[in-house]
């Protein structure tokens, strides 16, 4: 670990939101802990106060990268890969609500112990647990912070991945198909938050030698 560490000073990044940023990275991959979480788990291990101010999600995604550049280089586009084929399957099962697909699975920070999170846009926010019964998938349901800081349900699963011989965590964000208007906007650096599935087929191509 303290190649890690040593390349964040080399980097220049010896302030504490950098410290804090790359154990937060840390956890984000070794235990697919969503940004947030891994923040005040770090706080936590660090042992700094809980209203210590936190590093923003994009200097953790840097470290992300950073981290998997240092420690997963040899594995981390094939479980890239595998993450894409099977968000894209569910996309497809689920192309009447218009998915898109978000976080780290797009950006592409994703590994084998990383989530799947969809972004579904529908004319009816039931339609989609109605969707999910049908099918007869087992889920549950909770409610999240959506982009615009609005509370949102969110339908989580766990779906067979046979590449990995385990589980993987699945989060259908349930939006109403108006949320949809804006909702392509690029972020602060200058990349679209989320993709449909023609995007992801794009860079899932894009990715094979």
């Amino acid at each position: 670990m303290n190649r890690f560490y040593e390349a964040v000073h080399n980097a220049g990044m010896d302030g504490l939101k950098a410290e804090i940023a790359a154990v937060a990275a840390r956890m984000v991959i070794e235990e697919g802990l969503e940004f947030g979480m891994a923040k005040r788990r770090a706080l936590k291990q660090m042992g700094l106060p809980a209203r210590t101010s936190l590093p923003d999600n994009m200097l953790v995604e840097e470290q992300v990268q950073e981290y998997i550049t240092l420690f997963c280089a040899d594995s981390q586009a094939a479980e890239l890969q595998v993450l894409r084929h099977l968000a894209l399957a569910w996309m497809n099962r689920l192309a009447s609500f218009r998915p898109h697909v978000a976080g780290a699975v797009w950006h592409g920070t994703a590994t084998r112990m990383s989530d799947i999170t969809l972004q579904l846009f529908c004319d009816d926010t039931k339609s989609a647990e109605i969707a999910l019964i049908d099918m007869r998938v087992r889920y549950e349901s909770r409610t999240v912070t959506g982009f615009r800081g609005e509370a949102v349900e969110a339908l989580s699963v766990n779906v067979l991945c046979p590449e990995f011989e385990s589980y993987v965590g699945l989060h259908l964000i349930v939006y109403d198909f108006d949320d949809l208007r804006g909702a392509l906007h690029p972020d602060k650096k200058g990349r679209s938050p989320r993709g449909d599935a023609t995007a992801l087929r794009r860079l899932v191509h894009d990715a094979v030698p």
